[in-house]
């Protein structure tokens, strides 16, 4: 199978935190490469919820100057009791 072709930057998910249990099976220290095409393997729930700002990294997107650096955010799973918690990170090569 040919590999796709990079479009866009990259962009890194780690995995900050589980509260609970992650029923993905994610664990504190996962890195995982998001895009528009690619789900790393998070549930459904989690990557609709983080898709726009995957989107938003991808294609050259920034944050507010108040949210600190504009190539990174950080965000936390709908599931309160069982929270997992991801910086996304915008990888510039």
């Amino acid at each position: 199978m040919e590999a796709k072709a990079q479009i866009g930057y990259r962009v890194v998910g780690t995995i900050t935190g589980v509260k609970g249990h992650c029923n993905a099976g994610h664990k504190t220290g996962d890195q995982l490469e998001l895009s528009g095409h690619n789900t790393a393997g998070l549930c459904g729930f989690f990557y609709h919820d983080i898709f726009p700002y995957i989107i938003m990294l991808q294609f050259g997107g920034g944050f507010p100057a108040e949210w600190g650096d504009p190539d990174v955010v950080n965000l936390e799973c709908m599931d309160k009791m069982n929270a997992v918690t991801i910086e996304l990170k915008r990888i510039r090569e």
